[in-house]
């Protein structure tokens, strides 16, 4: 019965690229504009400032599926740097530092370096 799922492998692809690419969106309108409502006000330039743009860059790019594997991949590396630089020095465990979230954006992310875009991609082969 499951076996008839694998048919619908790239769709369900697409839509945790898309969702996912949509979330890390909102994390970098969040800090660069303000959107949804924040008291986060990242200085020009700065390392926060700098995440929030590669977090909009990546996230539309990753959405539409448009070089999706470079961005996922500067995505995904730009987590693992906000994980250990932000998050881990507060405490170990990533339930406890706030850092679940970075830990989950940088694997999924990772996963569509290899994985591809799946369906319903801009640059769909």
């Amino acid at each position: 019965m499951f076996d008839r799922l694998s048919a619908y492998a790239p769709q369900a692809l697409a839509v945790l690229r898309i969702i996912t690419a949509l979330l890390f969106l909102a994390h970098g309108t969040q800090k660069l504009i303000g959107f949804p409502a924040t008291d986060m006000s990242p200085p020009a330039f700065s390392i926060f400032w700098f995440a929030g743009v590669i977090e909009i860059v990546t996230g539309i790019l990753i959405a539409i599926g448009f070089f999706t594997r470079p961005a996922a991949f500067l995505a995904s590396g730009t987590m693992a740097v906000a994980y250990f630089m932000v998050h881990a020095p507060s405490n170990f465990f990533p339930a406890n530092n706030g850092g679940d979230a970075a830990i989950l954006f940088c694997f999924v992310f990772l996963y569509l370096v290899f994985a591809g875009p799946g369906a319903w991609s801009v640059n769909k082969k």
